[in-house]
């Protein structure tokens, strides 16, 4: 036999819909939130990939950088580095070898360029970043 839906378990059944997606919003926004700077990994210079020590020394130099959008703003979009103003941090490429463009390794610094108050590896694109340590 079938069973007999109720305006009653008809509204539950919307409920139970609308608490779940409520929930996985809830997730997705809390997710985005700003990360403490305390809580971002961290990675020492001398680990870096040797190309990354390369980007890492010409940043503190000045340059010169091989990529056009080596220094450009870096929006933070992903919110993964701590909150600061529009313009605060700025990117670099780390080269990969055997590859013909820029790839998915960047160093991220905030602060004057030559002397950026905290910089970031990211190995995957901006999924990811750890600080970088003296």
């Amino acid at each position: 036999m079938g069973q007999v839906r109720t305006a009653s378990t008809s509204k539950q059944f919307k409920a139970c819909i609308f608490g779940v997606a409520l929930a996985l919003c809830t997730n997705l926004v809390q997710s985005r939130a700003p990360v403490p700077q305390e809580t971002v990994a961290t990675i020492a210079v001398a680990e870096l990939p040797s190309q990354g020590r390369v980007t890492y020394r010409l940043i503190h130099e000045g340059g010169p950088f091989p990529y056009e959008k080596d220094g450009t703003v870096f929006g933070n979009r992903e919110r993964l580095l701590p909150n600061r103003q529009r313009g605060y941090y700025r990117e670099y490429t780390v080269k990969t070898a055997g590859i013909r463009h820029r790839g998915a390794k960047r160093i991220v610094c905030g602060g004057p360029p030559q002397t950026p108050d905290g910089c970031y590896f990211t190995g995957d694109h901006y999924a990811s970043f750890r600080k970088i340590v003296e």
